[in-house]
C-alpha cells in the first residue's frame, strides 16, 4: 500500500508518494486540469493506494477525478492540520509530504465528502448569496447618492413598486440620472437571474420531503430549509442535536484551565451563509407565539437581543434535527400560515401569477391536523403524542392555551344559516 500527499493549488498539484514504513518512493508535480489529471490518475495511480488532500476550492473536483483509481481518499480540515503539522520551513513540497506521513499514520482529521446532491445545493445557495450580495451593493449605492443629493424618498420602504416608480421618474441631473439608471438596470437584471435560481430552488423544495419537513418550523422558507440541509448533509453523522448545531458554529466558545472556564462568542467554525440564513429566519420566529417565540422572549429580558437570537438559532438546529430524525413535522406551527406557506410553494412550483384556491387553505380553520394531512404529512399530530416533559414546558412558558388551539377543530356554525 503507498500513501500519495496532495497539495492542491489552483493551477498545479504537489505530489509526495510514500510506502507504509514512510520511505518517499516519489515526487512530482501535475497540472491542475482535468485532462492532465485523468492521465495522471490513471498512469501513476494504483487500486491499493490511499490518497490524502486538504479541502479547498476545487477539492471535489479532484475528489470525483481520482477517487475510481484509488483504494481510498481522505480530505483533511485545514484548520486541524495546520494545528496538528505546523512546520517553520512551510513549503509545497513540505504540505505533500505531511499530508502523505498523517494519512499513513491515520492521524489526518478529515472532513465529511458531500454526495453529489449536496454540493448541487451548496454550489446554488452560494450563487444565491453572491447574487444578493450584487444587489444590495447596488441598492445601497442608490441610496447614497439620495443621501449626497438630499432628496427624500416619498415611501418608506425604497424598493417597492411606489419607490421604484419614483426612482424612475425622478429629476435629475443628467450625470446623476446617468448613474441612477445604470444602477436600476442592474438591479432589475440581478431580480432576474435570482428568479431563475429561487425556480430551481423551489423545484427542490417541492421534491424533496425532508425539506418540506423542515419548512413546518416557523419562520423558515424553502429557501432557509434547502440551505440547512445542504449544510447540514447526512443527519446520521450527528448523535444529536447539539452536535449539528456545533458543527454549524452555533455553541459557545469555551477556555478551561484549572477552576477557571469562560465562555464566550459562539465558535462560527461552519457555514456562515447557512447561520446567516438562520438568523435572518429567527427574527420571524422571535414574533411566534409558540415554544420558540416564549424562548426568546423569556431569554431577550435578560440578554442582548443578538445574544438571544443566536441561542434561538441554535434551538432552531437541534429542533430541525430531532424533526429530522424522528420524520415529523413541528408540532406548535400556526395552521393558517402552514397553509399559505406551502400554497405560495405549490403556486411558484406551477409558475402560476395568480392566486389559486387550496385544499390547505380551507382546511386552516379545522386545526394544524388537518392541514398537515392535506399537505401531504400522514401521521397525524395530537397532544398525546407530546411526551410528558415536553407538556411540562409549554405549561411552564404558558403557552398550553395557544398549543391547544392549534389541534382545536372550528365547529361552523350553521343555525344561523337561513333557508332560501
Amino acid at each position: 500500500m503507498r500513501y500519495i500527499g496532495l497539495d492542491v493549488h489552483k493551477h498545479f498539484i504537489e505530489v509526495c508518494i510514500t510506502d507504509r514504513k514512510g520511505k518517499i518512493l516519489e515526487r512530482g508535480k501535475v497540472n491542475c486540469q482535468r485532462d492532465v489529471l485523468l492521465e495522471f490518475a490513471t498512469k501513476k495511480l494504483r487500486k491499493h493506494d490511499r490518497v490524502a488532500l486538504e479541502a479547498t476550492t476545487n477539492t471535489w473536483a479532484v475528489v470525483d477525478l481520482i477517487r475510481p483509481h484509488v483504494k481510498q481518499v481522505v480530505v483533511g480540515n485545514p484548520m486541524k492540520t495546520r494545528a496538528i503539522a505546523e512546520a517553520k520551513i512551510k513549503t509545497d513540497k513540505v504540505d505533500a509530504e505531511v499530508l502523505a506521513h498523517l494519512l499513513r499514520c491515520d492521524y489526518l482529521p478529515s472532513v465529511w465528502q458531500p454526495d453529489e446532491p449536496t454540493q448541487t445545493r451548496r454550489a446554488l445557495l452560494t450563487h444565491r448569496n453572491g447574487l444578493m450580495s450584487r444587489r444590495g451593493r447596488h441598492m445601497n449605492r442608490v441610496q447614497s447618492m439620495l443621501a449626497r443629493l438630499m432628496i427624500k424618498p416619498p415611501c418608506k420602504y425604497l424598493w417597492s413598486k411606489t419607490g421604484v416608480a419614483w426612482l424612475e421618474t425622478l429629476e435629475l441631473s443628467p450625470v446623476d440620472r446617468l448613474m441612477l439608471d445604470s444602477q436600476l438596470r442592474q438591479i432589475t437584471q440581478v431580480n432576474q437571474e435570482l428568479e431563475i435560481v429561487d425556480q430551481r430552488l423551489v423545484e427542490i423544495a417541492r421534491n424533496d420531503s425532508s425539506v418540506r419537513l423542515l419548512m413546518t418550523l416557523p419562520g423558515v422558507s424553502h429557501v432557509v430549509a434547502v440551505g440547512l440541509l445542504a449544510a447540514i448533509g447526512d443527519i446520521e453523522r450527528f448523535c444529536d442535536g447539539n452536535h449539528a448545531a456545533s458543527y454549524l458554529g452555533l455553541v459557545p466558545s469555551t477556555r478551561q484551565s484549572g477552576n477557571k472556564c469562560y465562555h464566550g462568542r459562539i465558535t462560527k467554525m461552519g457555514n456562515p451563509h447557512c447561520r446567516w440564513l438562520l438568523t435572518q429566519a429567527c427574527q420571524h420566529v422571535s414574533r411566534h407565539p409558540g415554544p420558540l417565540g416564549a424562548f426568546y422572549r423569556r431569554l431577550v429580558k435578560r440578554k442582548p437581543r443578538q445574544v438571544a437570537i443566536m441561542a434561538l438559532a441554535r434551538k432552531l438546529v437541534t429542533i430541525a434535527w430531532q424533526m429530522l430524525k424522528q420524520n415529523e413535522p413541528y408540532r406548535y406551527a400556526k395552521p393558517m400560515l402552514m397553509a399559505k406557506k406551502f400554497t405560495d410553494l405549490d403556486r411558484k412550483y406551477r409558475q402560476e401569477q395568480r392566486r389559486t384556491p387550496s385544499a390547505a387553505r380551507a382546511k386552516a380553520g379545522d386545526g394544524l391536523t388537518a392541514v398537515y394531512d392535506e399537505i401531504g404529512f400522514t401521521d397525524s399530530l395530537s397532544l398525546n403524542q407530546v411526551p410528558d416533559g415536553e407538556r411540562r414546558m409549554l405549561i411552564e412558558k404558558d403557552v398550553m392555551m395557544f398549543v391547544e388551539e392549534l389541534y382545536r377543530p372550528v365547529k361552523k356554525d350553521k343555525s344561523n344559516q337561513s333557508d332560501k
